[in-house]
């Protein structure tokens, strides 16, 4: 005998279709929201990463800017006593040269001949003194002529008070000056 189905098969093969349609975009919709949030999650994290990396930038930038204005500071305290030093330095070097000042103030200085002041401003020195002659002057400026740490011997004034019996005095400038092989130790 023969079967015969008279049931609607179609209407259930259609139904059953739409179901399997409806299971895969349930489907394909869970699919695309999982990767959509997966992605979301993806670019918080890369969003978390970059931020925490700024922050250590700063930080480290910070800290940088800080040592900058910490060598900035020493720079100019070493630029402080590099220019203190030269002072000291130069002070130093100055220190023999009164010494030689007044070696050659005596040396130079011939009998009869007596100073009563000496002024020394920069490296130009006034010498005020009595003499017993004129004579005794220009022989003092000649010696100072001749010294190497003094040259350039100026008469200011010469003075004889009262009658013939009383010493000149005089008022003399000269330059101090370094001799050649003293300057270059």
């Amino acid at each position: 005998m023969v079967n015969i189905n008279l049931l609607p098969w179609r209407e259930r093969l259609r139904a059953q279709r739409k179901r399997e349609f409806g299971m895969l975009v349930l489907l394909a919709v869970i699919l695309t929201g999982a990767a959509l949030g997966y992605w979301h999650w993806y670019n918080e994290q890369l969003i978390d990463f970059q931020q925490e990396r700024n922050r250590y930038l700063k930080n480290e930038i910070a800290k940088v800017d800080k040592q900058i204005r910490e060598i900035r500071d020493l720079e100019k305290i070493r630029r402080q006593l590099i220019s203190r030093m030269k002072v000291v330095a130069e002070l130093q070097s100055q220190r023999p040269l009164v010494v030689h000042l007044f070696d050659e103030l005596v040396a130079t200085l011939p009998d009869g001949v007596y100073l009563n002041s000496v002024v020394q401003k920069g490296r130009s020195v006034t010498v005020e003194g009595k003499a017993e002659s004129n004579a005794r002057i220009s022989a003092y400026m000649r010696n100072i002529e001749a010294s190497p740490w003094l040259s350039n011997p100026q008469l200011r004034i010469i003075q004889q008070k009262g009658g013939g019996n009383d010493s000149p005095t005089f008022s003399l400038t000269m330059q101090q000056v370094v001799p050649k092989a003293e300057d270059e130790q």
